[in-house]
């Protein structure tokens, strides 16, 4: 037994100092290299004057004949990035009795939009809003479009 316990000593021995040798190799060799990364392209940058670009959310939005169709509170982009409606909070009185309707953005025009306090026009009729079906988050969208201007949706199946 005790010639077992010996060799068994030894080969203990033996592995700890193989292994001791290969941490100091591993130690002693400098890391590789990191890959050198190559620096980031600058991003492209577009300036557009002040006169010739507005933000549309929270923007009064009229009808052709000035009646107040309520206020534009989101867009809508289908998958592709594209701008596809608005929605309209519209009606109510601070708030309440309102409800948002999706209205096509072909439907509204910019053209008076130099300044906050101008409106984006609608090209619907007060009764065509107020037939509209309420917009749902998380529900199909029903988008009110003016004649004729209205593209479908592409759905993945």
């Amino acid at each position: 037994m005790r010639g077992a316990r010996g060799l068994t000593l030894v080969a203990l021995t033996l592995f700890a100092l193989a292994a001791a040798a290969v941490r100091a190799a591993d130690e002693s060799q400098p890391a590789p290299p990191a890959a050198a990364k190559e620096p980031a392209p600058p991003p492209s940058v577009t300036v557009i004057g002040a006169r010739e670009a507005h933000g549309v959310l929270g923007r009064d939005v009229r009808s052709p004949t000035d009646e107040d169709m309520g206020h534009i509170v989101d867009v809508i982009v289908d998958r592709a990035g594209v701008v596809r409606a608005a929605v309209i909070d519209f009606g109510g009185f601070l708030g309440v009795g309102s409800r948002k309707i999706v209205v096509d953005w072909n439907a509204l025009h910019f053209g008076r939009v130099a300044d906050k306090s101008d409106s984006i026009t609608l090209e619907l009729t007060k009764e065509q809003v107020n037939a509209a079906p309420e917009y749902k988050e998380d529900k199909p969208i029903v988008v009110l479009g003016a004649a004729g201007s209205l593209q479908p949706f592409e759905f993945d199946h």
